[in-house]
Parts: C-alpha cells; structure tokens; sequence
C-alpha cells in the first residue's frame, strides 16, 4: 500500500468525521496536519466542505443539580482517550445522566501519560478519572509514579464480583483494582471470504503452517495481491504469536524473554508473514504517535490482502469500508503445531487519579458507562459511526444474553469470548509496553535481513531493554 493510498483514507476517515460533527474544524485540522498530509492535503479535503462544528460539551438537561457533597469543589471531570470516543458514539448518553459533567478529551498520544505524571508531582490532577488505560501499558508506570490510587474504596462489590476473574486478574495489583475495566479486545483472525472462495480455499487455518499455505494459494491465485498482514507493533503479533506456541515467556519480573524459544519461533513466523504482505509493513501508523492508521489497516480496509490477524475489532472495523462487509469471516488466533493455542487479551479501561476529586461520584459514572446496554450495543452491531466489536468484561451481561438472546447480537461474540478462557494477558510491568517499542528496531534486524541470525536480533532485542532499565535505576 503506497502512502498515498494511506494518506487518502486517513484524510477520508477525518473528513467523515468532520461532517458527521464528530470534529471540528480546528480538531480536523490539527490530525490532517499530525497525519502528515501537508497544506495541499487539508486544502483538498476542506474545499467545498461545510461541515458543522462539533458542539461542545456542555452540561446535559433533564436533571437537578448535583449534591454539594458530591460536587467537592468541582464539577465530575473524565477524560477519554480520543479513540474511545471516535468508536463509541453513545457515550454522550451516558453523559447525560451525569448534570454539569465536565467532559474532556485526555492529552495523551502514543499512550503517552507525561501531563498525568507531571500534574502528580505536584499533588494536584486536572481530571478525576482517565478512560483510556491499559493494565499492561501504563498501569504499573502509573502506580510506580504515585499518579493512580486503587478502585477498591469505591466501586460496588456486585460490579467487583461481576468482573470476570481474569480480566479481574488482569486489573489487580498487589491484591488492589487499579483498572476498572470497559472494554475487552483479543488478538485473532479475520478475513475476506470473497478472496478464499476466488481461490478456491475452503478450510479456516488452524495452525500456523495452513495459515501460510492458504496465504500463498490466495496470492499466487490472483484472489488478492497479498496473501495475509499483521501489525508490526510486537504487542500486536510478536507476543500473540508467541503465546500460540508458549504463554510461558514472562521472566519472573513481568518482562518479556526476547531470547524465549517461543518468542523466536514467533519472529521467524512474522518473517515469512512479510514474503506474503505488503511492502510497508513494518512503517509506523499514520495517527496518535504511529500507534493506529497502521499499513495493515489500510491494506485489509483496501481490499489488497487476505488474511489479518489482530485484536478482533480491527478486522471489523476495516471491513466496514468494503462494498460488502458481510464478506468478512472471523476465527481463532492459529497456533504452531503442537502449541499451545493461546493468543493476547487485555481490556482498556479506567483508573481513578490519586490528587481526583469527586471519588464516589466518578464509580457511579463507571458503573453506569461500563454497563450501558447501548454502547454494547453499539459496539458489538456497528452503528454508522464506527464497528469496534469490543466487549463487555461483566460475567452477569453474558448471562443475560444467554438467557434471551438479543436479535441484534452476532454470532462472533461466541468466538471472541470462546478465545477468553485460553488467551493470556501480558504481564503488568513498567516497561510492559515501552519493552516492546524498545526492542522492535533490534528484532527487525531479522526481518529486514540485516542479521541473518534470528536468536542474534532476539538477544540484541533483550540486551536494549535491559539498557533502558538499568538506566531508570542508575
């Protein structure tokens, strides 16, 4: 996929946006110009372009004013990562239950939590609760900085039993809720049916060897010009593949082991991936710091690739700009023979700022957000806005929809929550995310053939991390 092809859905996704009213012009501006698409780019876009403004965010009619008590000196202040936003367009309703919230979007890009910290050194925090965090990410950093304090003096233990156990798990630290969890995602496969019954591929790969053939057939049939992509970010296919052969692969700290058996068999894997991809893979994303509009996006939303493997709600997402997205199938992560089959989980969720106000309130707004039947709704049927197909973490939804099955809830739900009970959550560690955004200039030594020696570009791999951690230390 050409950065032409890239730019031009980058700049037809913001300019939806902007017309729809999600954005306004100063915001649409703002990406074009942080997407790279240059003054010519923003020019073409806006010509003839009258789009409203978003509205801004303002108090929501039809309720009394909130208590004193509950107001403690301010009004209740979340912030949102702007992704969550842009995919959940129900959220407003939410809002709405909640008089004279103060609703923002969080300054952070890139996973970014420099203003989170820097706000805590001085004991104070413009916000009360930060939707947008992932427990392997920036969890742990979070705690470490004295930025976060645990849920646990505040949130209901009905929704804390609720949770399920090891997206519970996943969230808890030291015995404490650091994460109240909102929205569960895990790495699988997807991929367009229209291309494998062109070629003839009637069998869903489960391993890791049948994935490749079916690539190969795909591409060499002239069904797609790829035969299958991945997201070159390792926490996205590096440490999946990994799990499939081995979850094992955590040092007793939480890092991951670069030099793990598994996790080179897992790089040699991406190896023969990329003879079958596009030719820009391993580029960086387009938007929020290179982390999303990834070539692997473009390339399976484009219709030039057959096979995708990536959390759930990317394929769906993608497939929304098909002609027909009914064309996409879904299925489990394969798994190298004799594996072990397990694949990533993590939920994005939200902690609750040690130098916040509004406490109590701010776990009445997250039981009501994490437990709207609409955004599920929303999420997991699509709306016009976006088709994310992110999960609920709560046992008691799941339950409720056992027993009367909603006519607008789609088979897949079955397949994501099925992967659950074998998936593996990265581990919580300070460098759990930056570990691998360390490492990646090293391991792809390997695939870009400058170290012939997989083992050789795992351990420099290593050896960068242990650098970066020894310096915090020095």
């Amino acid at each position: 996929m050409s950065r032409r092809d890239e730019e031009y859905l980058v700049q037809k996704d913001l300019l939806a946006r902007l017309q729809r009213g999600q954005i306004d012009r100063r915001q649409f501006l703002t990406r074009m110009m942080g997407a790279g698409l240059g003054i010519a780019g923003v020019s073409a876009a806006l010509a003839g372009c009258a789009a409203p403004a978003a509205p801004a965010a303002a108090p929501a009619s039809g309720g009394g004013a909130a208590p004193a008590a509950a107001v403690a000196e301010r009004p209740l202040t979340p912030t949102f990562y702007q992704w969550i936003e842009d995919l959940h367009p129900s959220i407003p309703t939410v809002n709405a239950k909640f008089p004279g919230l103060n609703y923002q979007i969080a300054p952070v890009e890139g996973f970014g939590i420099e203003r989170f910290v820097a706000e805590a050194k001085n004991q104070e925090s413009t916000w009360d609760v930060y939707v947008g965090m992932t427990p392997f990410v920036e969890m742990t950093a979070l705690i470490e900085a004295g930025v976060i304090e645990p849920w646990d003096d505040y949130i209901p233990q009905e929704v804390l039993d609720d949770i399920i156990p090891s997206i519970r798990a996943e969230c808890t630290v030291d015995g404490k809720l650091y994460s109240w969890p909102f929205l569960l995602d895990v790495i699988g496969m997807g991929w367009n049916s229209e291309m494998t019954d062109t070629a003839g591929v009637a069998s869903i790969p489960s391993t890791w060897t049948e994935y490749l053939e079916a690539s190969k057939l795909i591409q060499s049939s002239g069904a797609a010009l790829y035969g299958c992509t991945f997201d070159s970010h390792g926490w996205r296919s590096l440490a999946p593949y990994t799990h499939s052969l081995s979850s094992d692969v955590y040092t007793a700290e939480g890092l991951f082991d670069f030099n793990h058996e598994a996790a080179i068999e897992a790089l040699k894997l991406m190896k023969e991936m990329m003879a079958l991809s596009h030719p820009d893979i391993l580029l960086e994303g387009a938007t929020d710091g290179g982390v999303n509009g990834t070539p692997d996006e473009v390339a399976f939303a484009a219709r030039k690739v057959a096979y995708y493997t990536k959390y759930f709600n990317a394929p769906l997402r993608m497939a929304a700009n098909w002609p027909d997205p009914s064309k996409l199938m879904m299925g489990g992560l394969p798994k190298f023979e004799n594996g072990e089959g397990s694949t990533v989980f993590w939920t994005t969720g939200s902690c609750l700022f040690k130098y916040g106000k509004n406490k109590d309130k701010a776990a009445e707004y997250l039981k009501s957000l994490t437990y709207d039947m609409q955004i599920w709704q929303d999420s997991i049927a699509g709306t016009p806005v976006a088709h994310p197909g992110q999960l609920p973490p709560y046992q008691s939804i799941y339950a409720g929809w056992e027993a009367s099955r909603p006519d607008w809830l789609p088979d897949f739900v079955g397949l994501i929550t099925g992967q659950l009970p074998k998936a593996r959550a990265i581990t919580n560690h300070a460098f759990g995310l930056s570990q691998f955004q360390i490492a990646k200039p090293e391991w792809e030594k390997y695939l870009t053939g400058a170290e012939p020696n997989p083992a050789i570009a795992m351990q420099g791999a290593w050896d960068i991390v242990q650098a970066e951690i020894a310096k915090t230390k020095a």
